[in-house]
């Protein structure tokens, strides 16, 4: 039995209201876990809704798809580890930015055999599967208006670079793609790849619609997300991350018009807006504009020789950090991604939680790209249990470091370090800090001597108020708390 099409109608509304509450109450860390879960409701009523549109055809082959993916997803979404969740957030956004480009070559190849047919036959039609349409079945294809044609086509681009570019930010997330690369008059080629996709685009929409543009129009589409996105450096990552996800968006919602489903537009466009505001916070946080996140050669050196670092690392034993935390009167912990790799969240929190016990003020300061994604390090010490108001952000914290007694910097590099202010040919040069320097002492936790995650030394582990304490992060975040108790005990 067919259902109205004013209940699906009712049904795409409620979905949309839930993706847009559930949008809402992630933007605190107290409610985010339940709008997560609004949303995912909204999405499954919108799947619902979608199967029982009355045209719809191959339902089995549709729910099997879906039935392969959630379970796939489930599997891979609770044996990944929290250091490789921004590698799977990549890897996620990357397959719907696919998906949509997917449906955007189903739609042009369709339409391509459909006018070739009508050409050389035009009293017949084509027969299936010639002329398959993802939405409703094997049919004579019905002629997309010039509008829905052009949001076709360039949904199809977005969605082809927000698939290629995110299976690279992936790979480099991942570790298989360790550096950047970069060669002579990389930007020309970047610009003549685009402008070839566009131009042919632009042929596809005005009704040139051949197999062989189509074939070449991805084809570039997916070279351009690939060459974009390999010169972009590690230190860039959550911007990369943010961008493409308001790509996969924007694809999802041109999508959604050419296949009249009002829940893929709505969605799109909700997500479209999200990673959009979210890739300005992020080139905020970067200190580049949208402009120089869009074109520029992320993370590439300004140019010009850095600077010197002089003096040398200074090594300090658990027990005398302890001893000078303990009799501290304000503490600021700085987290990074080191945290994440020796998931030490909870042994810091229960160091955290002794220092307080104490009477001595502890606050966990939080850089907006520290670790691999937007929001990474507020996730992990959520996941600690670190109250919320305990964790304050970068334009909040700063001003308290010249007061602060010891900073504790445990697996962060880059978002401390100075030569950000200092240093014009550094890469991160104007990048936004943690003025971590700033405070009477500093106590760095560090697996060994290497550089961050933008490969530069870092003059913080230099200066002269600043101790290392070497090691991995939960072995010596364990003896810290042994150390304090022993001094309780």
């Amino acid at each position: 039995m067919a259902w109205p099409q004013t209940l699906i109608d009712a049904c795409y509304f409620i979905a949309a209201l839930l993706f847009i509450l559930g949008l809402k109450r992630m933007s605190s860390p107290r409610t985010a876990r339940g709008g997560i879960v609004w949303a995912g409701f909204g999405m499954l009523l919108a799947v619902v809704a979608t199967l029982l549109l009355p045209d719809m055809q191959n339902r089995g082959l549709i729910v099997a798809a879906v039935l392969i993916g959630v379970s796939a997803a489930w599997w891979s979404g609770r044996r990944v580890a929290m250091t490789a969740m921004p590698q799977m957030v990549a890897l996620y956004n990357g397959m719907g930015g696919g998906a949509a480009a997917a449906i955007g070559a189903s739609e042009l190849v369709s339409h391509a055999q459909d006018l070739a047919v009508r050409v050389v036959a035009p009293n017949t039609f084509p027969l299936m599967p010639e002329s398959w349409s993802p939405l409703h079945g094997a049919t004579a294809v019905a002629p997309l208006s010039p509008v829905a044609l052009a949001l076709g086509v360039l949904g199809a681009l977005i969605g082809s670079v927000s698939f290629s570019g995110s299976l690279i930010a992936f790979a480099k997330l991942q570790g298989w793609l360790d550096r950047r690369f970069v060669f002579p008059g990389q930007q020309i080629v970047n610009l003549l790849v685009l402008a070839g996709a566009v131009v042919i685009g632009v042929m596809l929409a005005t009704g040139h619609l051949t197999i062989a543009l189509v074939c070449a129009f991805f084809v570039l589409a997916l070279l351009f997300g690939l060459l974009m996105t390999l010169p972009i450096g590690g230190a860039d990552m959550p911007v990369v991350i943010s961008l493409y996800n308001a790509f996969t968006g924007l694809a999802v919602a041109f999508e959604g018009y050419v296949l009249q489903n009002e829940a893929m537009i709505i969605a799109g466009m909700v997500v479209g807006a999200a990673g959009t505001l979210l890739t300005q916070l992020m080139a905020k946080a970067m200190n580049r504009s949208i402009g120089n996140v869009l074109f520029g050669s992320f993370g590439a050196v300004v140019g010009g020789e850095a600077q010197a670092i002089s003096g040398s690392q200074k090594p300090i034993e658990a027990a005398d950090a302890a001893v000078m935390m303990a009799y501290a009167e304000r503490v600021v912990i700085v987290p990074g991604y080191g945290m994440a790799v020796a998931q030490a969240q909870h042994k810091v929190w229960e160091f955290a939680q002794l220092l307080i016990s104490r009477g001595v003020k502890v606050k966990f300061a939080i850089h907006p790209v520290a670790g691999r994604m937007p929001g990474h390090m507020n996730v992990l010490l959520a996941e600690a249990g670190v109250p919320y108001d305990l964790i304050v952000d970068m334009e909040d914290i700063n001003p308290e470091f010249p007061v602060t007694d010891v900073a504790l910097v445990i697996g962060a590099n880059d978002v401390v370090n100075p030569v950000a202010k200092t240093d014009p040919a550094s890469p991160i040069y104007g990048m936004p800090i943690l003025d971590v320097a700033d405070a009477k002492q500093v106590i760095v936790v560090k697996r060994g001597k290497g550089t961050g995650f933008a490969g530069i030394e870092n003059a913080l582990f230099y200066a002269d108020n600043a101790r290392m304490l070497y090691g991995d992060g939960q072995a010596a975040a364990g003896q810290l708390v042994a150390e304090l108790k022993t001094l309780d005990g």
